[in-house]
């Protein structure tokens, strides 16, 4: 059962989805409109489950369900990361890629890979004071304060040269 995004509780269970590219307005309406539908008949163990969904950043979609309400199954949840990789088929957008790590940097959200975040590091394209996604928020009342944290307080810290970590 769909509620608006903002009147579920800080306790509400999220999962937060990142897009390998910015979602355009056409794959927004998309995103928006298969989501509606899933979350409208989103069941647990033959009861609605009251959630709603976001679209944040142009890049990511945070999904949420008040636990309070009924609890998220294994099956309930299967059924979650299904839609979400249906979605990244129809976008030809891969929401699955651990390999990408979102910044915001002046305003835009910007992946790195792997691969590269020494590199970057070292020219100074990124720092320890630059905000990175958490995306491992598990509550909605964390988005807050812990979804955009500073990278030297976080694993990242070990790509940072050891005098420019800040905490």
């Amino acid at each position: 059962m769909y509620v608006p995004f903002e009147s579920l509780p800080g306790t509400a269970r999220l999962w937060i989805y990142q897009a390998d590219k910015r979602f355009t307005t056409a794959g927004k309406n998309i995103i928006s409109d298969t989501l509606r539908t899933f979350v409208d008949g989103w069941m647990v163990h033959g009861q609605p489950m009251q959630a709603s969904f976001d679209i944040r950043y142009d890049q990511f979609v945070l999904l949420a369900a008040d636990e309070d309400v009924n609890a998220a199954s294994g099956c309930s949840i299967d059924s979650s990361v299904r839609v979400i990789r249906d979605l990244g088929e129809s976008l030809s957008t891969d929401f699955f890629n651990r390999n990408n790590i979102a910044f915001r940097i002046k305003d835009e959200t910007i992946l790195l890979t792997l691969p590269e975040l020494k590199r970057k590091s070292e020219e100074g394209y990124w720092k320890g004071e630059t905000l990175m996604f958490n995306n491992l928020v598990t509550k909605k009342e964390d988005l807050q304060k812990s979804w955009l944290v500073s990278s030297g307080t976080t694993w990242l810290s070990r790509y940072l040269p050891k005098e420019t970590i800040s905490g």
